[in-house]
Formats: C-alpha cells, sequence, structure tokens
C-alpha cells in the first residue's frame, strides 16, 4: 500500500473524518499490538493513514502507549512521513487554549517508556542525531499549509514532554519554564525519537487544551473546559492536513 502520509491523533481525535476509499488494517509487529486497528482512506487524491494513539475509545494511558508497535507499524503499512497530533497544556504567554502550535525542539521528563527498537536483546545499537527532533521539511510543510487555509498556528516552540496521567504541580511548570518548555504534554516522547530510529519524517500538530498550572488567569483546570477546548481547536486538523496535501 502506497501512503503519502500517517497522522497519529492524541486526546480528542479518535477518527480522522473525510476519508473515502476506507480499510481498517489490524497490524502484527515484533513489539505487540499498535493502539488500535489502522485506518487508510483517500482524502481528496491523496492516501493517507490514521492510528488513535490512546485507542478509540480512549483506554490506553499516556505511560501504557505502545509507541514502539505504532510507529513499527506505521512503517511497516508504507508511512515514511508521520505527523502526530497531541493535546498539550500552554505555558508562553502566546499559547494558550485553542491554539494550534507546529513546536521544533523537545524536552524529554519520561520515566519507564521503552524508547528505543534497539531495546531488544541482538538488535544493532542506533545513536541517532536528535539534536533537531522534527523534520524541518515536514514541519515548514505543515506551516505553510495552516498559511493557505487560513488555520493560525504558532510556528516553532519547545514541547516538554511528562510521564503522566497525571496533570503537573504548578512548581513543576515553573521548572519546565525556567528550562524553555512553552507546551507540556504527555505523549510526545519517545514517539519522535522512533521516529527518527526507523528514517520516517515526523512532525508535532499540538493543540492546547488548557493552561498549565500556574499559567494564564486559571486558578484550577477544569477537564471541562479542556474538551471544550480540544474539541474546538481539534477541528482544524483535517483541513489542515488536507492542505499539506493538497500543495505536493
Amino acid at each position: 500500500m502506497s501512503l503519502d502520509l500517517a497522522v497519529i491523533g492524541g486526546t480528542g481525535l479518535y477518527q480522522f473524518p473525510g476519508l473515502t476509499d476506507v480499510a481498517t488494517q489490524h497490524v502484527d509487529t515484533p513489539f505487540g499490538a499498535p493502539s488500535d486497528a489502522i485506518v487508510s482512506g483517500r482524502l481528496g487524491e491523496r492516501r493517507i493513514a490514521f492510528l488513535a494513539r490512546h485507542g478509540g475509545s480512549h483506554t490506553i494511558a499516556p505511560h501504557r502507549v505502545n509507541y514502539r508497535a505504532n510507529v513499527w507499524a506505521l512503517h511497516a503499512l508504507g508511512a515514511r512521513r508521520v505527523v502526530g497530533v497531541n493535546a498539550v497544556g500552554g505555558i508562553r504567554d502566546d499559547m494558550g487554549p485553542r491554539v494550534l502550535a507546529v513546536p521544533d525542539q523537545i524536552i524529554d521528563y519520561t520515566h519507564g517508556r521503552v524508547s528505543s527498537f534497539c531495546d531488544v536483546d541482538g538488535a544493532k545499537v542506533e545513536h541517532i542525531d536528535f539534536s533537531e527532533p522534527y523534520s524541518a521539511s515536514l514541519r515548514a510543510g505543515l506551516v505553510a499549509a495552516a498559511a493557505r487555509a487560513g488555520i493560525a498556528v504558532v510556528d516553532g516552540g519547545c514541547y516538554g514532554a511528562t510521564q503522566g496521567p497525571r496533570l503537573e504541580t504548578r512548581a513543576e511548570i515553573a521548572r519546565m519554564r525556567r528550562d524553555g518548555s512553552d507546551l507540556v504534554g504527555m505523549t510526545g516522547m519517545p514517539e519522535a525519537a522512533l521516529a527518527r530510529e526507523l528514517g520516517i519524517d515526523y512532525a508535532c500538530v499540538a493543540l492546547v487544551a488548557n493552561w498549565a498550572a500556574g499559567c494564564g488567569d486559571t486558578a484550577e483546570i477544569s477537564l471541562e473546559e479542556i474538551f471544550e477546548n480540544l474539541a474546538a481547536v481539534t477541528a482544524h486538523v483535517p483541513p489542515l492536513i488536507a492542505a499539506l496535501l493538497s500543495s505536493e
């Protein structure tokens, strides 16, 4: 199967609307089962694959996602470019709720996650260059596509990846701000590094669902507000992807 792009959907994005000629595949991998079946279909004249990172019913917590199986399965189906869609909290002043961002850096605060395909007996050890964790060409394509589609995005920023599933304390967010994090999420790593190990062009579309703890003017984070914000900003993802593909 020839794929032009794969999309990994995060919280709030469990299916990709607008696909035609749809097929569903259950893929076995050496690392176990992916989070869900992979759905492929046509978006205009281009063929994409979609995988719900947390499963179709959001039953898989961030620290329990089988990131290796997800990335391996998409690669096995022919995906050489992957866009990871991630729900995040905003830290930087211009990254408040309902903002869409295309970050260019990551700080990894996760722990205990299997983070490499090398973590198998007998596997060759690969020391990937991760200086620039996202594909520059795919990032640029997404930013340009947003401009064509009239979708406001923030170009750049640092994604701080935390363990979850709990939200962070104000002190943790204050430290992350000092470290240079602009966004905080729970699923950015090891997904990006695994994609790099397989030679996949990978970029992140970060959907800001809420102010992180101690940021903005919100004293308490409301889950109801998070999901309202996610529903609003997630609506921009399908037209953004369509604009990316239509220009190529």
